[in-house]
């Protein structure tokens, strides 16, 4: 069961991509899409990330931070981002807390669900039935 609409969104700090710590709380006052995934470099994972990809500066210009989260280390993030020249952090939770956190466990993997947290912190949307193809362009025309 994924968290509610309406819930505060839980904090985290952990290592992106760069090896840099983020925290959820540094985002305050924009919107963030915090988007969990099974694997780096798997079909599925692949099309969703491109997806974020090319819509990215629609992205920006709506100040919004695309977060991408799973449970591979920073090594295997740098060589996804390398690979597909991804422009936004991917989230290394190699001990699972975040996916903990947002209830999205399966079993050493993350569930494909994508929490769109608003400027307050609370958790506004969140979408469990993804088409990985469009699927930065479907959040962005759920937010507009």
């Amino acid at each position: 069961m994924t968290l509610a609409v309406g819930t505060v969104a839980p904090d985290f700090s952990v290592k992106d991509t760069s090896g840099n710590t983020v925290t959820l709380s540094e985002f305050k006052g924009k919107t963030v899409v915090l988007y969990f995934y099974p694997k780096d470099d798997t079909p599925g994972c692949t099309k969703q990330a491109q997806s974020f990809r090319d819509s990215y500066p629609e992205y920006q210009g709506k100040e919004m931070v695309v977060l991408g989260v799973s449970r591979d280390d920073e090594a295997s993030h740098k060589a996804f981002t390398e690979k597909y020249g991804l422009p936004f952090q991917l989230l290394a939770d190699t001990d699972g807390a975040i996916t903990k956190a947002y209830d999205v466990e399966n079993g050493d993997y993350a569930k494909r669900v994508t929490y769109i947290i608003d400027s307050e912190g609370k958790i506004s949307q969140v979408l469990d039935k993804i088409n990985t193809e469009s699927h930065a362009k479907d959040i962005l025309a759920a937010i507009a």
